[in-house]
């Protein structure tokens, strides 16, 4: 069934870059791909073609490791991610980690080939909204608390030499439509 008003917008960034303009899905499922030869879906190929800088040595080979990349769909209170790729997926989102009132970052979660996650849960955004911020976020910048970030093959963060999604050469921005 597809609605006329997007659920979420999609954003592809290679580095600090954002590449092509944002893809809104108002669809149930969307498969995101390296390129479109893997079917029907978001292919990240050809956003990139549409672009005016080459990508560097690391941009192509993490996105011909993209491959089948990821399917992202919604479904009642929940939006999930499954792996498509040969390569994990490293994902965080407000939801997965207990809400933005106790932590100031996201967990980053490994999604290893052919598993799936539930990235999203409206219920608890809904509920999160309600609740006071952690004072330690006031000092880090905005946050948006309807987006989950996606990093092919690549992880970000304390446990990583990358510290900054920014710093992962390919990576998708998931903007969700608010809960209400």
């Amino acid at each position: 069934m597809t609605s006329s008003h997007p659920w979420c917008k999609v954003a592809y960034w290679e580095g600090r870059e954002r590449v092509g303009r944002q893809y809104p899905v108002c669809t149930p499922s969307l498969n995101i791909m390296g390129d479109i030869p893997h079917g029907e879906g978001l292919s990240l190929a050809s956003l990139a073609a549409h672009t005016h800088t080459s990508p560097s040595d690391l941009v192509k080979k993490t996105r011909e490791k993209i491959g089948l990349g990821m399917m992202l769909y919604q479904e009642e209170e929940c939006v999930w991610v499954y792996n498509r790729a040969d390569v994990p997926l490293f994902i965080t989102s407000p939801t997965l980690d207990g809400g933005l009132h106790l932590r100031s970052h996201y967990k980053v979660h490994k999604l290893p080939p052919g598993h799936v996650l539930p990235i999203f849960d409206y219920n608890k955004a809904r509920l999160y909204q309600k609740m006071p911020l952690h004072p330690n976020l006031l000092h880090e910048g905005p946050i948006d608390h309807n987006a989950v970030c996606v990093s092919f093959a690549k992880g970000w963060g304390p446990n990583y030499h990358r510290q900054d999604i920014t710093a992962c050469p390919c990576w998708l921005e998931i903007l969700l439509v608010p809960a209400r």
